[in-house]
């Protein structure tokens, strides 16, 4: 089996199990507990987030532990909502994940401007720039990098813009963490993560709330995660995503430049393979792990599924939008038709994916070519 869908669902890291296993043996008490053990638990939850911190660049007292990337996105709206002075416009962009465009349209609607984005995905920059001088925008939210095209968005310059314009900067790092160096992403006002998008249990994420925002709330209930998020904490979760974070940043990210040439390795030949197949995005900087292609013919999900018989597991985008009627709303905001969008699979490795399983998927690829090519009209003489 060759899996190419890690930007759905990753597997569990080594270390995320072995960190969750001891965490569930040893610490598996309630974290608020007034007895020893419990204090110890806190403890070790308390350290957790102080190793987290630092390879985001931020303060330990902004890390908010959650059970994933959908609870971030829709307490950060929440929140904005509830914060910005009436009038105050937020700016998206139009090719978030679902679960921030969802979350944006419930808790923020009329009050959404949508960003525009170039053939690549890219954000028109003058355009945020504009908008931010008029006075009028009080928040921003562009994402890291793209679940379904792998695209990466200039999100430091765009942090240090609205920076200079006073107005808040959230940035969706979910599949940037695992992939590329967590560096700077404290530099975000708002940031969110899900700890299965690189290695770490499905269940469990994280919030950097923006400095000085005391009356943040994830949730309301108890007074947990210092008052911004109810609920006992789930430290055993909590101490594999950490683990598996810190993995990935000491030993994964630095063999980004080898993944990227297999990849770019692997786009030449299924162009060679498949005449008039189209990589999304291919003008622009991409994650090392994600290719979207539109294919020359038939619809994509016979691609997958013949592919899923080979023994290939890739998608047709992304997996939170599966239930959605339309075609994707990414590649509807670069310019794609429905058509071109029915027509689209996306394959996204991890570290674990060789070399040879690329170049096997090119020529798994050009046997389903035939089996879903249209037959040639018969000419009767």
């Amino acid at each position: 089996m060759s899996y190419f869908d890690h930007n759905a669902t990753t597997p569990l890291a080594p270390a995320a199990r072995e960190a969750w296993l001891h965490a569930q043996d040893d610490a598996w008490q309630n974290p608020s507990g007034l007895y020893g053990i419990g204090a110890r638990v806190k403890v070790r939850l308390e350290a957790a987030r102080e190793q987290l911190a630092p390879l985001l660049g931020c303060a330990a007292a902004r890390v908010v532990f959650t059970s994933g990337a959908t609870e971030g996105a829709n307490a950060v709206c929440a929140h904005l909502a509830r914060t910005l002075l009436p009038g105050t416009l937020v700016a998206v962009n139009r090719t978030e994940h679902p679960c921030v465009l969802e979350a944006a349209k419930f808790f923020l609607g009329e009050r959404v401007v949508w960003l525009e984005v170039d053939g690549n995905g890219v954000i028109a920059t003058g355009q945020l720039e504009k908008l931010l001088a008029s006075k009028g925008v009080g928040a921003v939210v562009v994402m890291a990098a793209n679940n379904e095209t792998g695209l990466l968005q200039p999100w430091r310059e765009l942090a240090r813009l609205c920076r200079r314009h006073h107005a808040a900067f959230f940035c969706d790092a979910s599949q940037w963490l695992g992939k590329l160096p967590a560096a700077g992403l404290g530099e975000a006002d708002w940031v969110i993560g899900s700890a299965h998008k690189f290695g770490g249990p499905k269940g469990v994420g994280f919030v950097l709330a923006a400095e000085g925002a005391q009356d943040f709330h994830a949730q309301h209930g108890g007074g947990q995660e210092h008052g911004h998020r109810a609920g006992t904490e789930n430290f055993p979760g909590v101490a594999s995503m950490v683990a598996a974070l810190i993995e990935a940043e000491t030993k994964k990210v630095l063999l980004e430049t080898e993944r990227l040439h297999w990849r770019e390795t692997f786009e030449r030949a299924v162009s060679t393979a498949l005449p008039g197949v189209r990589m999304v995005g291919a003008g622009a900087e991409r994650l090392w792990n994600t290719v979207s292609l539109i294919l020359p013919h038939g619809e994509n999900t016979r691609w997958v599924a013949r592919l899923d018989k080979r023994g290939f597991q890739v998608s047709t985008g992304s997996a939170c939008a599966t239930a959605k009627d339309g075609p994707s709303h990414v590649l509807a905001a670069m310019g794609c038709s429905p058509e071109e969008a029915r027509r689209m699979i996306r394959a996204s490795a991890g570290w674990e994916t060789t070399e040879m399983d690329w170049t096997k998927l090119v020529q798994a690829l050009a046997e389903v070519s035939v089996e879903v090519k249209p037959a040639e009209a018969v000419i009767k003489i």
